[in-house]
């Protein structure tokens, strides 16, 4: 894998953030920005194409999230992520359940996934509201999940839908939902990663809430993350 996808990495604009100094004035175009690739502590490739999209993946498994309402609520108590889960073609089904879902802070603090009580006693329902506009698409997916699945965990309080413990994960399933994380200090600027552990290996997506300056020096290097997905899962030529 890591062979395939060498060319992948070496492309991707990574999660971390160096921002290099512009070019001196006697140059006719400044330098493109340069950013530093996180490392996740497990094995895993990542990408980030989009400006507010992020995935990564193993053997295992795949998960990519959405997060530009996080961008846009800096100081604000909670996080909302849109998540996409599926496994890779071949791995046997995993039932993901909530506590297997955390998210590391800037500090390095760990918040795991609260309950649905705690999520219905904040009542969070003007961010949701904000969401329907503050959002890109994260319905990316390796080929072979086609079958539309909902990760449960919330049930929104003007919905009648129940919220589950546990999804049901499939390599040919390909599950989307919302995940909250309580910040009681206020979301802040730096580096955040959600944590995603399957049955065998435990997958980090890398997010960063830049600051106005970072976000308008890299937002021009992004790419389409549809290309990115759909390169880094095309069929294998047989030889």
């Amino acid at each position: 894998m890591k062979t395939a996808f060498a060319a992948l990495l070496t492309g991707s604009l990574c999660l971390g953030i160096a921002v290099a100094p512009c070019a001196s004035q006697d140059k006719p175009k400044p330098s493109p920005p340069t950013v530093k690739i996180p490392q996740p502590g497990v094995p895993q490739i990542m990408t980030m194409e989009g400006s507010f999209v992020r995935a990564a993946y193993n053997n295992e498994g795949y998960v990519i999230l959405g997060y530009q309402l996080v961008q846009r609520s800096v100081g604000e108590k909670w996080i909302l992520l849109e998540v996409g889960m599926t496994l890779r073609e071949g791995v046997s089904d995993y039932k993901m359940t909530r506590d297997k879902l955390s998210l590391d802070k800037p500090d390095g603090k760990r918040v795991p996934l609260p309950t649905q009580t705690e999520y219905q006693e904040a009542d969070l329902r003007s961010l949701e509201m904000r969401e329907k506009v503050q959002r890109d698409s994260i319905n990316y997916f390796p080929p072979m999940a086609s079958r539309p699945c909902r990760i449960g965990f919330f049930s929104d309080i003007d919905n009648r839908t129940m919220s589950w413990d546990e999804v049901e994960l499939s390599y040919m399933r390909a599950c989307l939902g919302r995940l909250y994380f309580p910040i009681p200090e206020g979301i802040g600027y730096g580096q955040y990663w959600l944590n995603v552990q399957f049955e065998k290996s435990l997958i980090r997506v890398p997010f960063r809430v830049f600051t106005k300056e970072e976000e308008k020096k890299l937002s021009k290097n992004y790419k389409a993350i549809s290309k990115q997905i759909e390169e880094a899962f095309k069929p294998k030529k047989k030889s």
